[in-house]
């Protein structure tokens, strides 16, 4: 079934070092764009994250945020930059000379100045962090891909509908267009009647040949032909496609509104034109929906 851009995934995971908050959410886009919010201090694990998105979500524009909050300092180093600390006595004891200042430069002065003691993130077993990571990240994006495939199932349903009801209306328009015909031969008749006066007389052959004439120009076999052609396509890859399908069902609704509209412009009859109004306001409706698919 097809599944909806649209959904939102959440997990928490603990390693016993660090505990992991993780949320997605994705909404339509045209292509896959999937942007990662996290500490810099993980990045190097930014791309190999991405990918375990890839494989459930593969079109959409999706948000990852991972909230890392350490429970142990084991992977925290404090550093001492004595080149740093040097700078600084050096500086205060030259200011101490010039304007002929007491006090003592204290360790504990110097322990304060900025950057002298640093604590600096011990990142060293990479793919230990990454496997803590992906935990949750995965299980985000399956609460993500749960919530897609429900929101696609709705969609599937609406848009079964709405061809159904297209296709009710292009049947209508089949069993009408016939007539059409016959109704043009018969009014050409009179209109020749009220010009010429009932005693004149015009060859049946000359009025036929009008008719043809005009039949063939509305003629809307191939256009209808068409348009259930798709309607079909449509319900197949709705029905039975496991794969990103939301640009195929665009091209196909684009197809379904041109038939639509060179029906319209060949009837000239009125009462299909109103069921082909009816048909691109459906049409336009399931437009809007197919936006949302993957």
């Amino acid at each position: 079934m097809i599944k909806s851009m649209t959904g939102f995934g959440r997990s928490e995971y603990c390693d016993g070092k660090r505990n992991i908050i993780v949320e997605v959410r994705s909404v339509n886009h045209r292509y896959s764009d999937i942007n990662i919010k996290m500490s810099r201090r993980y990045s190097f694990a930014e791309e190999r994250l991405k990918s375990i998105v890839r494989e459930v979500a593969r079109r959409g524009k999706i948000d990852l945020s991972i909230m890392v909050e350490n429970l142990t300092e084991d992977d925290t180093t404090v550093k001492l930059n004595t080149v740093l600390a040097k700078q600084y006595y050096d500086n205060l004891k030259e200011l101490q000379q010039n304007f002929s200042l007491t006090g003592d430069i204290t360790l504990s002065l110097l322990a304060t100045l900025p950057d002298v003691l640093k604590a600096v993130p011990d990142v060293e077993d990479e793919e230990e962090i990454f496997k803590s990571l992906s935990v949750p990240v995965r299980e985000a994006v399956e609460k993500l891909d749960e919530m897609r495939t429900q929101e696609g199932e709705k969609l599937a349903e609406d848009i079964l509908m709405r061809a159904d009801m297209i296709s009710d209306m292009a049947e209508k328009i089949s069993e009408r267009a016939p007539q059409v015909v016959q109704f043009y031969k018969d009014k050409l008749q009179e209109r020749i009647a009220d010009l010429l006066g009932s005693a004149a007389e015009v060859p049946e052959d000359r009025i036929a040949l009008e008719a043809a004439l005009f039949a063939d120009k509305s003629n809307i076999t191939e256009e209808l032909v068409r348009l259930n052609s798709h309607i079909c396509q449509l319900k197949q890859i709705i029905s039975q496609s496991n794969q990103p399908d939301g640009r195929r069902l665009d091209f196909l609704v684009q197809e379904m509104n041109r038939e639509a509209n060179t029906i319209g412009s060949k009837a000239n009859d009125i009462v299909i034109t109103n069921y082909v109004v009816e048909i691109k306001s459906e049409i336009e409706k399931i437009r809007e929906q197919v936006q949302n698919i993957e």
